[in-house]
């Protein structure tokens, strides 16, 4: 197959295909005898039907476009994949004519791909960087999450109070009738708890053993399950029991119950360890997210509207299929926000035009850069691989699709990302903020040329308090 790529306006390639005239008769015999399966002639058996009688029955051009159309999607991966483009939004296929018998097939294809970037200043940037500290209330949090663990419910003969425990029995109804899931005994419900509906919670606090009540709740529209989501039920409640909360004491004996250590010392000193490194994790990804965008700030970068309508369509796509696969309903979801598809898809815009941003930036710092990616880059990244297959295996099937060339582009692009943290120089995040606050010229230029304030002479406009000094 033959691939010429040629660049035009707005972010988009054409690409120029020409498919060889053997691997088009093959594609057109296969399509004729798998039509021949379902052809029913006089004389023939269903499914013997020669594929040369297929063609003379049903016309050279018809079978022929049913070929094509069946591999049109194929031919089109391939060509993405030899032409070494990154793909944004749907194709625009054009199939001039269909080939004569012994001509190759020509096609071309229009396809958004990734902007283009002007680098900046990429290497040395000043970023803020969280410093990392444990408040003393962030260990007791999760202390007191450890005692709920461990603690009891005990009977008491008082009325009910915020983080008590009823056992309750309910029977509901809409309109008069019982509806799935509206009746059952001895329910636990924790007054105060997080969830609970607001119409339970006003009925029930102050409520002891043996009282009876009333309660009238409107579900939220985004209830689930859906058929009652905005219905109005009432719900007869009668109170069985009221239990109380009785935690631990918050000493060595439930150190020692609750963990492998002896004192509650070092169950302090393990919690603020382990919520230290998971802040420390997460600084370090924010460090890393925000040294790019400050790569990204730097580097000119022109983006059609259409390129980040089509990426926020794909994130939305990906976004479907992972709710699908965990059984959720993609319109539902949707309904749950209020909104449609389309207002998602519109949504998602802000979000798909910076992830553009970062990918045209380092795609542009990993050509800058000649950064190279080998074998032991590709397997690296597979990590365990897949299932039983070694990464080496995967490697090589993907390889045989040329798939391998989408996980290179990703590896090629952490690399970039990699050149500019690892010479990006940690500033407080106050003063990164302070900075990002300071009013400069070409912060005023900017403002200038989007308020279309055109003639100004330069003057800087009117901005007290706002500093800007040489080289901040």
């Amino acid at each position: 197959m033959r691939t010429t790529v040629t660049e035009i306006p707005e972010s988009k390639v054409r690409l120029d295909v020409g498919v060889e005239a053997e691997t088009v008769k093959k594609r057109l015999d296969r399509t004729a005898r798998e039509l021949g399966r379902e052809l029913r002639l006089p004389g023939f058996r269903k499914g013997k039907v020669p594929p040369e009688l297929v063609l003379q029955r049903m016309g050279r051009e018809a079978v022929l476009e049913q070929a094509l159309r069946d591999s049109l999607p194929e031919w089109y991966e391939k060509a993405v994949i030899e032409s070494g483009v990154t793909p944004i939004g749907e194709p625009k296929l054009d199939v001039q004519e269909m080939p004569a018998e012994g001509e190759e097939l020509e096609f071309s294809i229009e396809i958004g791909v990734r902007p283009k970037a002007e680098l900046g200043s990429y290497r040395g940037l000043e970023v803020g960087k969280a410093e990392i500290d444990v408040p003393e209330d962030a260990v007791t949090a999760e202390l007191d999450r450890l005692r709920e663990g461990f603690g009891s419910l005990n009977p008491v003969d008082r009325k009910a109070a915020s983080g008590d425990v009823l056992l309750i029995d309910y029977r509901g109804t809409i309109d008069g009738e019982p509806f799935e899931g509206s009746e059952a005994r001895d329910f636990t419900l924790e007054l105060g708890a997080e969830g609970l509906l607001p119409e339970f919670e006003a009925a029930l606090a102050g409520a002891g053993a043996g009282d009876e009540a009333t309660v009238e709740v409107t579900f939220p529209d985004d209830h689930q399950p859906e058929d009652l989501a905005g219905k109005r039920a009432s719900f007869a409640v009668t109170v069985n029991e009221v239990r109380e909360k009785e935690l631990p004491e918050l000493d060595d004996d439930f150190a020692s119950d609750a963990s492998e250590f002896d004192s509650l010392a070092e169950l302090r000193e393990h919690i603020e360890g382990r919520i230290a490194e998971v802040r420390g994790e997460q600084a370090e990804q924010d460090f890393r997210e925000a040294a790019i965008d400050a790569a990204v700030a730097e580097a000119t970068i022109e983006i059609p509207h259409d390129l980040v309508h089509a990426r926020a369509h794909e994130m939305w796509e990906r976004l479907e299929r992972t709710l699908s696969a965990r059984g959720i309903d993609p319109r539902a979801y949707a309904q749950m926000q209020g909104k449609d598809r389309h207002d998602l898809i519109n949504d998602a815009e802000p979000d798909a035009e910076k992830a553009l941003r970062r990918e045209a930036t380092l795609a542009a710092i990993a050509d800058a850069e000649e950064i190279e990616v080998g074998d032991d880059d590709l397997i690296e990244a597979l990590g365990e691989g897949d299932g039983d297959e070694s990464p080496k295996k995967v490697l090589a099937r993907l390889r045989e699709t040329g798939r391998d060339a989408l996980l290179r582009d990703d590896v090629r692009l952490r690399k970039a990302a990699d050149v500019i943290v690892g010479s990006a120089k940690p500033i407080p995040v106050s003063q990164a903020e302070a900075r990002e606050a300071l009013w400069t010229p070409e912060k005023g230029d900017k403002e200038r040329e989007d308020a279309g304030d055109e003639g100004s002479g330069g003057e800087q406009p009117d901005k007290p308090g706002e500093l800007w000094t040489p080289g901040s």
